[in-house]
């Protein structure tokens, strides 16, 4: 899958084995929590991300739910620990079923 635009993320390209790295992204989205109402008073329907998760090489860095508390356009620091190369990939799951990716490789030296 494509990286979203909707995504940036600072992910470092090369780390050294056994190295825990920074990562670093941020998700435009509304977090829309369903209790505003529009310009003629109707309410906006409740739209918000309800789970992120972090993979290194298809294996579960870290995951969690989230809730109509976290603000929009989220953004989230996470610590990984760089043990082989592979592809980073982190999601964001919307409520509405649509998902939110960014993938990038990290070369382990």
């Amino acid at each position: 899958m494509a990286n979203s635009e909707r995504v940036k993320a600072r992910i470092p390209a090369k780390a050294r084995k056994g190295e825990i790295i920074e990562i670093k992204a941020q998700l435009t989205h509304d977090m829309e929590s369903g209790q505003r109402k529009d310009k003629d008073g109707k309410t906006i329907p409740r739209r918000i991300v309800n789970k992120f998760v972090c993979t290194w090489n298809g294996e579960p860095v870290t995951s969690g739910e989230w809730h109509s508390a976290v603000s929009l356009n989220p953004f989230t620091t996470i610590y990984a620990l760089a043990s082989e190369s592979g592809k980073v990939r982190l999601a964001w799951h919307d409520e509405t079923g649509e998902v939110y990716e960014y993938v990038q490789d990290v070369v382990v030296e």
